[in-house]
């Protein structure tokens, strides 16, 4: 077997011996690279996965290594966990990008690995990103992943079930990584300080907002810390001090992935579940991550139908004010309007019987749809229709001394359905007292007639 592919890859910087870029000495690489793990067990926040019984844990024990996607937000370990899980299991790590990567570097990658595998050496093909390549390119890992060429380990910050092929997916078992808690960040913190040779100039409450700055993301965290050790300070910070010196980075909130559609949702949910409290704080954190308020009281508007129809008419109606609102106003003026909707939504009865009685009305309308309404309330506006009998019998409503006729307006011969039934909850209370009244009168009358 020729060496190309290997010398290739050597060249290509996809091998632990050929880097791609010249190594930096120890002093000048970023903190977080410092402080990088060199075993599993000092993975951070993954215990779930990676400790003892997790589910991880007990394939690398067992000495063996399925093709697997590490799912979770930014800055958790994914690159790391899927470095030392190769080393663990004693196979060749190959990574790449699919960021700068395409089907020539793929199909160089699986070449080599190949070569490898023909020597009696297992490969892992690490893929940073991997919801970034298209359905084609996807697929051309199946065949390889299938004949056991390499092990893929693929990283995705997205949705696997959005982003990723189902045959794909169907090869691999996806793992989900968690955003780092308190304690692990702590971890972290105090790695830096050993390795700093001082503690964190940062009062206890600074600390807590350093963490809350970082959200999770342990890179980010260590990145934090660098900038502030570069900045001298020796005197202990306060909460404000620090976010003076140090910038706060933007949510990470795509307007189309899958954050976007699960904090709407929650806002949704918090709305429905009659949380005012929370449907604020949701509604803060679409703001904060650049979400268009009009997006999010178009949504309110379906919530008002939805969720709280006839319990309470004002929903719909102050949704639609607060849309206006802010079209006048725009932000941030214009945002309080839509609050203040949310707020009164939220706390407003709810009620899904309008939801629910205009899905029966649609299938009982397309089970039915040759059926004529009854020759009683049909218009007669020619001399022909009135002698075929179009309108004789109709009672003007109000005309009736109830001011209620109790005629049918469904079919002849068909089985009157009840679609709408109200809970009794707010305004519906009243609406429901109503219809029961009116479905007794109405018996009764068709009863004096006959029919």
């Amino acid at each position: 077997m020729s060496s190309a592919p290997h010398d290739l890859f050597q060249a290509a910087g996809l091998t632990p011996s050929a880097p791609t870029l010249t190594a930096a000495p120890e002093g000048f690489k970023p903190l977080a690279e410092r402080l990088r793990p060199q075993a599993l067990s000092e993975i951070v926040g993954q215990d779930h996965l990676l400790g003892e019984g997790g589910s991880i844990a007990r394939a690398v024990d067992r000495g063996f290594l399925p093709s697997l996607i590490l799912w979770g937000p930014p800055g958790v370990g994914k690159t790391t966990i899927a470095r030392l899980l190769a080393a663990s299991v004693g196979y060749e790590f190959q990574q790449i990008s699919a960021v700068f990567s395409g089907v020539a570097d793929l199909k160089k990658a699986f070449e080599y690995a190949q070569a490898r595998r023909n020597q009696g050496v297992h490969s892992v093909l690490f893929v940073d990103e991997i919801h970034r390549f298209n359905r084609a390119q996807q697929d051309s890992f199946l065949p390889y992943v299938e004949a056991g060429v390499v092990t893929l380990i693929g990283a995705t910050t997205e949705n696997p079930s959005f982003e990723l092929n189902g045959a794909l997916l169907s090869r691999c078992q996806v793992f989900v990584l968690k955003r780092l808690d308190d304690e692990a960040m702590d971890k972290l913190i105090t790695r830096a300080e050993t390795h700093l040779g001082h503690a964190l100039p940062l009062m206890d409450e600074a600390k807590e907002t350093l963490k809350g700055l970082a959200d999770g993301d342990g890179r980010y965290l260590l990145t934090l810390i660098e900038s502030l050790a570069s900045m001298g300070f020796e005197a202990p910070l306060n909460s404000e001090a620090l976010l003076q010196n140090l910038q706060k980075r933007r949510p990470n909130y795509d307007k189309d992935r899958e954050g976007h559609y699960n904090l709407i949702s929650a806002l949704h949910k918090s709305v429905r579940g009659s949380d005012p409290d929370a449907a604020l704080y949701w509604f803060a954190r679409m703001l904060q991550g650049g979400e268009d308020p009009l997006y999010i009281v178009r949504r309110m508007q379906r919530m008002a139908s939805e969720d709280i129809g006839n319990a309470d008419p004002m929903s719909l109606i102050m949704t639609n004010a607060a849309r206006e609102t802010y079209e006048v106003l725009g932000s941030p003026e214009g945002e309080l309007a839509i609050a203040q909707a949310l707020v009164h939504m939220a706390s407003a009865p709810k009620s899904n019987a309008v939801y629910t009685a205009f899905k029966a009305a649609m299938k009982a309308a397309k089970d039915t749809a040759t059926l004529d309404p009854p020759e009683v309330i049909r218009n007669a506006p020619t001399k022909l229709m009135k002698q075929l009998g179009y309108g004789e019998g109709y009672i003007y409503d109000p005309d009736d001394p109830d001011g209620f006729s109790g005629q049918n307006y469904f079919p002849d011969g068909m089985a009157r359905p009840r679609f709408y039934d109200p809970k009794g909850e707010g305004h519906e209370g009243k609406t429901r007292q109503r219809l029961e009244y009116w479905a007794q009168l109405r018996e009764k009358k068709q009863q004096q007639r006959g029919g």
